[in-house]
């Protein structure tokens, strides 16, 4: 029996078919996601999307959409501007909490025929201010997920992980995740660091400094300048990100350097200024850590892997970086999570 697994984002969304092991026969993507809904202000641009994708994905795979076993999704669908709002769960929960919660929606609209759609919860930080405590009092505290619980669920499937374990997921925004020596979700911390970068870079007088001009010289194969990463780093300890964001543009009219040297130190600068988080996971009840596990592009993880592993020198860290592997850890953890429902069979 083949099953239809959705990960669905704010920009973007996956549908993949797949049998009960995890085997992809079928894979479509669409720009569509919760996005949209935000934009418009309705969910039809959203529903249309994820049948379109739905159906493009079992057209690959050479089977008709009415003949899947369910619809399987994570990820944004389930915000306040997803199709359906499904409050998260709190932390601590592992896969077994996953599969005692996981919804079942009906009329969702993004399938005909009866076939049965379920939607995963994400995860929300436990809170522990007492009534009637400020709200900036518990600021630091804060923080959910939708759609990397089940990365996180497909990453504990792999032999090779270690618990307890820290996993980073890298992507517009970059996630800390602490799971316990029991499998279990404890908190994630989040920043807006590829989103700040994508801004200074694109949308700023920096800009010009940290991307290639029409008369530079190209970035060698596996640049790769420690110093550099080194001095960002140190930077931003003794000077704070928002004034080291102008070091790139000073480095470029004052010194003689290339653009490459200060793309890379900005990157380190604001990967940098991510591991002023870190600290916050031992007050949420990881203070030891076996495995640390970075999810994402290759460059950014081996920058990441770098700094962490002078933060953590007892830990193993290692990258995920292969896409379709990448894939790999939703489509596995969504049906580890079905699987224990009894939705998918064993």
């Amino acid at each position: 029996m083949f099953y239809v697994t959705i990960d669905c984002g704010t920009t973007n969304s996956r549908a993949y078919i797949v049998d009960s092991r995890g085997k992809v026969y079928g894979k479509a993507v669409k720009q569509v996601g919760v996005r949209d809904t935000a934009v418009t202000g309705s969910k039809d641009t959203l529903r249309e999307g994820l049948r379109e994708v739905i159906e493009q994905a079992a057209r690959e795979a050479g089977t008709a959409v009415g003949e899947l076993g369910a619809v399987l999704s994570s990820g944004m669908i389930t915000s306040e501007i997803g199709l359906f709002e499904i409050p998260h769960l709190t932390a601590p929960a592992g896969t077994e909490q996953l599969a005692e919660t996981i919804t079942r929606v009906p009329d969702a609209g993004i399938v005909d025929g009866g076939i049965p759609v379920y939607f995963v919860r994400g995860i929300k930080n436990h809170m522990d201010g007492e009534a009637g405590t400020a709200p900036s009092r518990m600021a630091g505290e804060l923080d959910f997920m939708r759609g990397e619980e089940t990365q996180t669920a497909g990453i504990l499937m792999q032999p090779a992980t270690k618990l307890p374990a820290v996993i980073v997921i890298l992507s517009s925004h970059m996630k800390f995740i602490g799971v316990d020596s029991h499998g279990m979700i404890r908190s994630s911390l989040t920043t807006m660091s590829g989103q700040v970068y994508d801004a200074v870079r694109n949308h700023t007088f920096i800009g010009k400094s940290v991307i290639r001009g029409e008369n530079d010289e190209e970035k060698p194969k596996d640049y790769f300048d420690r110093e550099v990463i080194d001095d960002a780093v140190e930077w931003v300890e003794k000077a704070g990100l928002l004034r080291s964001l102008m070091f790139p543009r000073f480095m470029d009219v004052l010194l003689k350097t290339r653009w490459y040297e200060r793309g890379l130190f900005l990157e380190a600068m604001i990967a940098a200024d991510d591991m002023q988080s870190v600290g916050q996971l031992k007050s949420q009840g990881i203070r030891e850590v076996s495995d640390i596990i970075l999810v994402g592009k290759e460059e950014r993880c081996r920058l990441y892997e770098y700094i962490l592993q002078k933060k953590f020198p007892a830990s193993c860290i290692r990258s995920i970086s292969d896409e379709k592997e990448i894939d790999e850890l939703s489509i596995q953890g969504i049906l580890a999570i079905a699987r224990r429902a009894g939705i998918v069979d064993e």
